[in-house]
């Protein structure tokens, strides 16, 4: 198992934890701060709820957290060294110091920072090349993308490495080919932020109407097109140079202040909070982070759904489902986390995602027979006839459940298919499923290919030796 040393706790340090913790890495976390160990945990907390329901199976196994004393204990035997210390450059440049002599000479060294370049960190190191930026964005344990950096100083194998890793850990590496200051997202950030100072100075709108104006407007589509697919889908039919050719005069009109920024004043600064507390104040930080993520993880998953974006990323990090190598009991069909948002009102899982994971594990059972994506192409499938579900017990957002299916009619045109669903040892409910092969040129009832009807009968064989489920054949109402 892999081992990453995060240098700084904050809420970016705690964040870039959280990350490799979840996907399976062993963490090691060194700040001199007090309360560190407190506010990772915080931040891990939140991790734990909301990053496991981006995926449609199990995580890895959590890696191990442990926090140190010394900077030299962390670092030790560490692949990957994520400095999230202050915006500092003479501390950095002392913490690498410390860092190159106690990390191995081949580990990834990377800092959070938002402003400096690979260059200016590298300044004084004894191994400038072990060096690099990877600048994320808050929540990192949800948000995919890492601005990295190199300098001319970065072989193109380190950064290939360091690419390797980031992706390992379910992240998006921006390599940036060429140093700049603030490498490339901030420098958006920072235009839009220097407007809306202007705007909050000048009295046209106030800190809620600029954050609508984002959040219902242009930000839906930034979200998962960026901003010259956006300006492309503006230009119609005749694309982006039309859009170009459209707008492109507006450049020079007087709508922005982008070179001019307002004096901070105290007046300035205290109208701002001000706004911002009327705006938000009735939700604590962790309120407002949980509302976050938990809005980050239904617009990720919906992207997943059209594979797309973010979405498209998620899917392509899914670890691939392996065959069962033992049929001759119940057969793991299902391993994941109950997003969040398959919750109700009542805070537990919502009854049709109940059904949904019986149905994921259905059609996980149908590729285990062959009745996979190329099978239903050439024109077979099995269609649901009838289903009975019995809720037994409440399971809540984060809870990692799996789904055991067991056999207990497959010859013919039919498959009768038994779930069992636990959250560790307990039984959380039952799902019991008939179904009935079809010829999808004539939606009608058809004999399955014979390397489907044997595959089946073999698994049907096995399972007969095993005792009749409770709850088999149960209707409403009876046990």
């Amino acid at each position: 198992m892999k081992t990453a040393a995060i240098i700084g706790g904050g809420v970016i340090g705690g964040g870039w934890a959280a990350r490799f913790l979840l996907m399976g890495w062993n963490v090691r976390v060194f700040d001199p701060d007090p309360e560190a160990e407190r506010k990772v945990s915080e931040v891990l907390a939140n991790a734990r709820r909301s990053l496991p329901g981006l995926s449609d199976r199990a995580m890895p196994a959590e890696g191990v957290l442990s926090f140190h004393d010394e900077m030299a204990d962390a670092v030790a035997g560490a692949a990957w060294i994520q400095e999230s210390v202050p915006e500092r450059l003479d501390l950095k440049h002392k913490v690498y110091a410390g860092l190159q002599a106690a990390c191995d000479a081949g580990a990834v060294i990377a800092s959070s920072t938002s402003g400096f370049k690979p260059s200016e960190l590298q300044e004084g190191a004894v191994r400038p090349g072990q060096i690099v930026v990877a600048h994320p964005f808050n929540p990192v344990y949800l948000l995919p993308l890492a601005e990295l950096v190199p300098s001319g100083a970065n072989t193109a194998e380190m950064v290939e490495a360091a690419k390797a890793m980031l992706t390992e850990i379910g992240m998006f590496p921006l390599h940036v080919r060429k140093e700049i200051d603030a490498h490339i997202a901030d420098r958006f950030l920072e235009a839009v932020w220097r407007e809306a100072l202007w705007l909050i100075k000048d009295g046209v709108a106030s800190t809620e109407e600029i954050d609508n104006a984002i959040r219902y407007g242009f930000g839906l589509r930034w979200g998962q097109m960026g901003l010259f697919e956006t300006y492309r889908i503006a230009g119609g039919e005749a694309g982006m140079a039309h859009f170009i050719e459209q707008f492109g005069p507006c450049l020079a009109w007087p709508w922005t202040k982008l070179m001019d920024v307002p004096e901070l004043t105290d007046e300035l600064v205290q109208k701002i909070a001000d706004q911002s507390d009327a705006q938000s104040g009735m939700h604590s930080i962790r309120d407002l982070e949980r509302i976050r993520d938990t809005n980050l993880v239904a617009m990720m998953r919906a992207l997943k759904a059209q594979d797309f974006a973010a979405g498209a990323l998620l899917n392509a990090a899914e670890p691939a489902a392996v065959d069962p190598q033992d049929i001759g009991g119940p057969i793991v069909t299902v391993t994941r986390a109950v997003p969040l948002d398959w919750t109700d009102y009542n805070g537990h899982m919502n009854e049709a995602r109940y059904l949904q994971a019986f149905g994921d594990a259905t059609d996980r059972f149908m590729e285990i027979v062959g009745c996979d994506a190329d099978y239903i192409a050439s024109g077979g499938s099995y269609f649901t006839a009838e289903t009975h579900i019995r809720h037994l017990d409440e399971v809540h957002a984060g809870a990692r459940i799996s789904v055991e299916t067991q056999v207990l009619l497959g010859e013919g045109k039919k498959m009768h298919l038994f779930h069992r669903m636990y959250e560790g040892d307990r039984l959380l409910a039952t799902g019991e499923h008939m179904l009935i092969h079809v010829s999808l040129s004539t939606r009608k009832a058809s004999a399955p290919a014979d390397q489907i009807a044997a595959r089946l009968g073999d698994i049907a064989a096995a399972h007969a030796r095993l005792a009749r489920p409770e709850g088999a054949g149960a209707a409403v109402g009876k046990r």
